[in-house]
Parts: C-alpha cells; structure tokens; sequence
C-alpha cells in the first residue's frame, strides 16, 4: 500500500511538472533578474514585457496551431510587412504622400476601420494560399511558407518602393497608441483576447479537436471522416490573420508602416511556441503553455536587456534556449514511444 501511495505521489509530481515547469522557470527567472536589477521588479517593466512581446506573442499563437498540424509558418514577418503597408498606405495623410497612388487623392478619407480591415484582409490572404498549396498540392509546409516568405516581402518593398510609410491619420493611430485603465496598451489587449480566442479554438470547437487529429495522424483523421484539407486550409488562414493583426496594431502603433516590419519575427513566434511545449512532432500543444514560452522569452530578453547584456549575445543564449527546448520535446516524445 505504501509502495502503491509512494508511486501516486511520484506521477503526480511527474504531472505538476510537465504541466507547470514553463511558469516555475518564468518565476526563477523573474527572481534571478530582480535580485541582479530591482528596476526589473517595477510594475512599469511588466508592463514593457507585455508590450514589447505581444505582437511577437500573436505571431507564437498563430504558429502554435501550425506546428499542432505537423506543420511550419515561416511567412509571418513578411505577412506583417505587407499588412502593414497596405493598411498604412490607406490612412497616410495625403499632403505626405509618398505612394504612387494618386486615385487616392480624388477620394474621401478612408475610414480608420477600412484599413484596418484591408490590412488584415491582404494578409490573411497569404495564409489562404499557403494552406490551398499545402493541402490540395502537397507542398511542404516549410517550403510553401518560405516562397510565402519571400513574395510577401517583395510585395511589401515593391508596393512602397522600400520606402516608409509615415504620416497616419490619428484616427488610425489611436487604434495602436491608446490604452485601456490608463496603463494598458491597447496592443497588449488584442494580444490577451487573442489569448482567449486562441484558447476556445483549440480546446473547445470541432476545428480544435479536428487539427489535433491531423497532427497525430493524419492518416487516422482522414479515415474518421475528418476533412484534413479543410482544417489545413483554416489553420494557415488563422496564422497569417495573427501575423496580419499584430502588422497593423505595430502600424498604428508606430504611426508608420514600414516594408521591413516583422524581419526574423517568425522566428521568435515559432521558438515561443516550441519553448511552450508545442511539439515539432505534431497533435500536441496548449495555448497556456505557448503563452508561457512567450513570457519566458520575453523575460528574458528584458532581462537582459535591464542587465545591460549584449544583444550580440543576446541572440546567442535565444538559440540555445530553442535547441534545447528542442530536444527536450524529443526526449518527451522517445520515452512515450
């Protein structure tokens, strides 16, 4: 009976820290850079850390349910840029042009929300293209979001002819530059609804359990019925949306769009993802646990930051962080087979 107690005790702290081991890393962390800098501990700084990453946080959801499909968004960055200047193109004052678009100028101002909408419109387009090429043609994700990559990001230098886009109206503005409370960015907002959204979609709606499915066994989903096409099709959909929003909200926040938005950011979204325990094997992932991968980073980088580190180095200690993350999964995946 002991023996039987004793080994209950044991699964159950196997338990609480595969479940729990991302946010008792978040609070060392928090511990070790508060004790090295006190500024860190300011409620300010949190404040920062939410702002700072929230538009790296919406690229992490959007990559998560990807990754959730055995699949890779390597597009994101370059959907940000393009978002960003067709949105901006559409609210810049018009005495500051600087886009060959002179219809524009015969025409009424175009309301804050239209752009906002079109901007998420143009890219959300992209992750319509790039699911239709990875389900009905078998492209690899990896290399249908690469050509992604790089057309949007052409799209977005040939659109503005690599220049900014400055001078937005404050109507448009205001989206990204205001706050809630007093204190909360209205980014950091759509970034914690997002959250929620992210959450209900995964884990309670037949699209959640359905890309599950597919990630696990593709195979065994399509032979239950499953339409594996369809749920590929809408999980690029949902991630180029999500690099498309945090496009426009960086735009309105900034006050400017700029074609090189979002260079490398695909790359902090898939490793906050990873860093959260969302499987590069597939089927497996929590939308808690992503954000979890995105505070740690985001503590980190901060942390860092504060400390007066190196962004050089910076970069260096991000890569071993997402190896190791890594090949921790694989570990997790070679003692469950």
């Amino acid at each position: 009976m002991e023996a039987k107690a004793g080994m209950r005790r044991q699964f159950n702290t196997k338990t609480f820290l595969g479940k729990y081991a991302m946010y008792l890393i978040l609070i060392s962390l928090i511990a070790v850079f508060g004790i090295i800098e006190p500024a860190f501990f300011t409620g300010r700084n949190f404040v920062n850390i939410l702002t700072s990453e929230s538009s790296r946080g919406l690229l992490a959801l959007g990559v998560a349910f990807c990754i959730i499909s055995r699949g890779i968004d390597l597009s994101l960055g370059s959907v940000m840029a393009v978002s960003s200047v067709f949105a901006a193109s559409l609210v810049q004052k018009l005495s500051y042009s600087t886009l060959i678009l002179p219809g524009l100028v015969n025409l009424p101002p175009i309301p804050a929300w239209v752009a906002f909408l079109v901007g998420i419109l143009v890219g959300t387009s992209f992750g319509l293209i790039n699911g239709l090429l990875i389900a009905y043609t078998k492209i690899h994700p990896f290399i249908a979001t690469l050509g992604s990559m790089v057309v949007a990001r052409g799209v977005a230098l040939l659109y503005t002819n690599a220049y900014p886009v400055p001078m937005l109206r404050e109507d448009f503005t205001q989206i990204g530059q205001g706050t809630m409370f007093g204190f909360l960015p209205n980014i950091v907002v759509v970034f914690l609804v997002m959250i929620v959204i992210a959450n209900l979609l995964l884990n309670h709606t037949r699209f959640g359990k359905n890309l599950f499915a597919v990630g696990g066994n593709v195979d065994a989903a399509r032979a239950s019925g499953i339409n594996v096409e369809r749920t590929l099709v809408a999980t690029y959909c949902w991630s180029s949306f999500c690099a498309a929003l945090a496009g426009v909200m960086v735009t309105a926040r900034s006050a400017s769009g700029i074609a090189s938005l979002g260079d490398g950011y695909e790359l902090d979204g898939i490793a906050a993802a990873t860093v959260g325990g969302v499987s590069q094997t597939g089927g497996v992932g929590s939308i808690i646990g992503c954000l979890g991968g995105i505070l740690v980073l985001g503590v980190i980088n901060n942390g860092l930051m504060i400390t007066g580190v190196s962004p050089y180095l910076q970069k260096i200690i991000k890569g071993i962080i997402i190896v190791v993350a890594v090949v921790f999964d694989m570990r997790k995946v070679a003692r469950k087979r």
